[in-house]
């Protein structure tokens, strides 16, 4: 896959205008091509640089144009439209709110952004020259462990930072300051999902999709999410004890369980022993009741555990709606999912 020589010239003149030696001459000495956009919208890609304070920097071009295909066949306008929209919450998410993340929710940094109607350029941070350098496709104990770090310390960060009156019972949900993100986080959110739903066959859990999407809404606790943290939108260090996240698309205003169970949905092998699940809630909340106190908060770490572990199959449910109108299926439909998911009905429906 050929990169243009248009962008290679646009990354040389954006990072000559970023050096802080004017006489350097910035060159691009290789390109690695990571991978082809969802959907045919663009290249990520990694590019070596000489002659600049960054020896490699990851590139992000988008362009915009409604592609003719789609994996999946949901080549819609709407589709499209959400997809556009996801690139620009992720170019307001780098400008504006990365650097508000600590070093316990390690995000790339932004180092130019360009756009116009029909393309942007990102150039990012390569995580590998901060040592995190490991991608993995399938995860053992240490990488879970610090992927839920980072969600729980992320998820502190971030209620702390974000929601304005938290305490005030008038306010649900509390409102957080979520400019050019999504209102509501999550690439499965049900008001931008309309034609899985009428494809849902599952006529219970399509009943109750809009009372479970209302639940997770609702919960006086809320924060900004990753929206789609799954194994993959993660690195690590060689040891898979410290994690930092990547892909942003979907970043918005949510209850941390969300996160949570997109994570254990790319992990988990779906046999595991109930005693393990527990295992990595309890440290989920750990690392969350860490970042609160970290952040100075008064938010009560212990109410907000007793108020988020009912919504664990609450969110699960509110995923697999998702699944299984848009790949019924999916190996993520399992014995599992299908319990958890009755469960949430069974909970929605008492309350």
């Amino acid at each position: 896959m050929a990169i243009s020589n248009d962008v290679i010239n646009d990354i040389t003149h954006a990072l000559s205008a970023e050096n802080t030696d004017a006489s350097a001459n910035i060159s691009i000495s290789n390109i690695d091509v990571i991978q082809s956009l969802w959907g045919g919208y663009g290249e990520l890609f990694r590019a070596k640089i000489s002659g600049s304070q960054y020896t490699s920097v990851i590139v992000k071009h988008i362009k915009l144009p409604q592609p003719e295909c789609h994996p999946k066949g949901w080549n819609t306008a709407l589709s499209h439209q959400r997809k556009l929209k996801s690139y620009q919450v992720e170019a307001n998410w780098y400008q504006h709110y990365a650097k508000l993340c600590s070093h316990q929710s390690t995000v790339p940094q932004c180092i130019f952004i360009e756009q116009n109607e029909l393309e942007t350029l990102l150039i990012l941070e390569d995580l590998h020259t901060l040592g995190f350098d490991q991608t993995l496709t399938q995860a053992d104990d240490s990488a879970i462990l610090s992927c839920l770090k980072w969600l729980g310390y992320f998820h502190g960060q971030f209620m702390e930072k974000l929601v304005d009156s938290i305490k005030d019972s008038t306010i649900k949900p509390p409102k957080v300051n979520i400019t050019g993100l999504w209102p509501t986080g999550t690439y499965w959110h049900l008001a931008t999902r309309p034609d899985e739903l009428a494809a849902l066959t599952d006529l219970r859990l399509k009943s109750a999709a809009e009372a479970i999407d209302r639940a997770l809404q609702q919960t006086p606790y809320q924060t900004l999410v990753h929206g789609d943290a799954k194994l993959a939108n993660f690195c690590f260090n060689a040891a898979h004890d410290k994690a930092a996240a990547v892909d942003f698309q979907y970043v918005g205003q949510g209850c941390g369980m969300k996160d949570v169970i997109l994570l254990l949905s790319s992990t988990l092998k779906f046999d595991e022993s109930p005693a393990l699940i527990e295992h990595y809630l309890d440290y989920y909340f750990q690392e969350l009741t860490k970042s609160l106190a970290a952040h100075n908060s008064d938010i009560d770490a212990a109410d907000v555990e007793q108020t988020w572990r009912p919504l664990y199959c609450i969110a699960w449910a509110d995923f697999q709606r998702f699944i299984k109108g848009w790949s019924p299926q999916h190996v993520k439909i399992n014995a599992y999912t299908e319990m958890l998911t009755a469960q949430a009905i069974k909970q929605i429906e008492a309350s």
